[in-house]
């Protein structure tokens, strides 16, 4: 009943008929599947600057609602990784490691996910990483509502090119559009309900 909804809900929202996703993974061909082998390894590379943001709220002075939330990302991103490793390895496509590299010589540019929507930059990564307390709270809400944005954008480009038919690939890519909808309505409220400050720019 959840993925029919699910299913349901995203190609409602996405203004797209539901797609022919019955076929099974054992049915499919890596030659067949080009699009969802893309999807899958950039949105490794962007949940792991989720991971990535979200492990610095401890050190960070981050709120107790903040250390929630990010526990949550930590957690569901991390393993929604391990899920794309997965699914790469089992149709015999490139697995990348899924670590974000960060001020230890390579920027996120370098490892070519920088231009994925709703990715930080390197900037965005500096301003947050020497921001604690509230204005790291700020700043993470405001910076991670991006973030997730950028992923709804990337299950709409999957969809919108006819892609993401097969059946675990459909799936996963419908919880990521659901899930962090609810994640962004859930971290505008939180970024409402802040003291007034200096914010982010």
């Amino acid at each position: 009943m959840k993925t029919v909804l699910r299913r349901t809900l995203a190609a409602g929202l996405l203004g797209l008929a539901a797609p022919a996703a019955a076929q099974s993974a054992a049915a499919a061909h890596p030659a067949d599947l080009p699009a969802d082998a893309e999807f899958m390894t950039g949105m490794i590379g962007h949940h792991a600057q989720a991971v990535l943001i979200a492990g610095w709220a401890p050190s960070h002075g981050a709120s107790q609602p903040i250390l929630l939330l990010t526990e949550r990302i930590v957690s569901g991103q991390q393993d929604e990784i391990d899920l794309m490793k997965r699914w790469l390895s089992d149709f015999g496509q490139p697995v990348p490691e899924g670590k974000a590299h960060y001020m230890s010589g390579m920027d996120m540019g370098d490892m070519g996910h920088a231009s994925m929507p709703g990715m930080l930059s390197q900037a965005q990564l500096e301003q947050l990483d020497a921001a604690r307390g509230p204005e790291f709270d700020r700043l993470f809400l405001t910076f991670m509502i991006q973030h997730h944005q950028g992923a709804i954008v990337m299950v709409n480009q999957l969809f919108g090119q006819g892609a993401g038919e097969e059946e675990r690939s459909f799936r996963f890519a419908s919880d990521v559009y659901a899930d962090q909808t609810t994640e962004i309505d859930r971290m505008q409220k939180m970024l409402a309900a802040l003291p007034a400050s200096g914010g982010a720019q």
